[in-house]
């Protein structure tokens, strides 16, 4: 089963490479034989290609670090595997999609100083960010047992195994609208071609995370790993945010805080209607239930359909957002 799994992975990496080749030979097409002509750009090219390559693995870095501490826990490092995959989903939706998207507008509006559209695209990534991670992080606070439990907890992995990988899962949470922002604000500073800043704030976050984990795993064990991981990310977040303001790189709109208030009130109402599923098939989403996965399901899509509906009529959401290209 493990190969076949393996196959079906470098398939289907394969296949998305002839898929991204087929629309990028519409813009370009790559010539592998050239010579390759070493002028000033490419020189600035790599000379920040580094930096920028270990600043987007920042998250995951630390995710290596807490692996190898926790391999001296057994089992620890299947726990934090598991929890890591669920939160990872609304990581690449709510971070790493947003600050990819928004990168080429917003350099572009920087290199023509369009203060007004600078302002608002950074504040609209902000904002767009929040309103998917921050639901998402209650969703997974109220319901990470049940959510494990119902994702992988079959055959020999057991209640024990569940339990644990919920805990790792719990303060993975606590931290994702933190990981979603750094990704956010890293793209501020790389439109303006500064990957030095975020870099160093990175590297500082990850020894962070490191003297964090080592100084309390004796004490509490692997799940001083998720905790540690989301303490230094909260850093790197807030240290990232000190620093576009000290630099006058951005500043909140008056749109902003009205609609970050309807944003919370959106999402703690859904928070009351998940929670209230959850305790209502409390039964059903038992460890030993056959059923369990679709009870889950249909609680996480009358929690999102609602969240949705509450967002739109107090107007805390607009699927005009979705277009950031302002």
């Amino acid at each position: 089963m493990v190969i076949y799994l393996s196959y079906a992975l470098t398939i289907a990496g394969i296949i998305q490479f002839i898929f991204l080749y087929i629309f990028v030979k519409k813009f370009y097409a790559p010539k592998f034989f050239s010579k390759i002509k070493i002028d000033q750009k490419i020189k600035i090219f790599f000379k920040k290609l580094l930096t920028s390559i270990y600043y987007s693995g920042v998250t995951q870095i630390n995710i290596l670090v807490g692996t190898i501490i926790a391999s001296f826990e057994a089992s620890a490092v299947s726990y934090l595997y598991y929890a890591d995959r669920i939160y990872q989903i609304n990581l690449a939706i709510a971070g790493i999609a947003i600050g990819t998207v928004i990168l080429p507008q917003l350099t572009k509006y920087i290199q023509d100083n369009k203060t007004e559209e600078i302002i608002l695209i950074q504040n609209k990534a902000i904002e767009l960010s929040l309103f998917l991670s921050f639901p998402a992080a209650l969703a997974l606070l109220i319901a990470s047992e049940e959510i494990i439990s119902a994702l992988f907890g079959y055959g020999s992995f057991n209640q024990s195994a569940v339990s644990n990988s919920a805990s790792a899962l719990f303060y993975f949470a606590l931290g994702l609208p933190a990981f979603s922002l750094i990704k956010v604000f890293s793209s501020f500073f790389f439109a303006r071609h500064n990957t030095k800043m975020p870099f160093q704030i990175s590297l500082v976050s990850v020894l962070l995370n490191i003297l964090i984990s080592i100084t309390f795993f004796n004490q509490i064990g692997f799940i001083i790993i998720p905790i540690a991981t989301t303490i230094s990310s909260w850093f790197n977040c807030i240290v990232l945010f000190f620093f576009l303001k000290k630099d006058n790189l951005f500043s909140f709109n008056k749109v902003f805080l009205n609609r970050f208030i309807r944003i919370i009130i959106s999402a703690a109402i859904m928070t009351l209607l998940f929670n209230y599923l959850i305790i209502y098939f409390e039964n059903n989403l038992a460890y030993d239930q056959n059923f369990k996965s679709v009870y889950l399901v249909g609680s996480v899509l009358l929690g999102l359909i609602s969240y949705l509906l509450i967002a739109v009529i107090i107007k805390a959401f607009k699927f005009s957002d979705i277009n950031l290209k302002y």
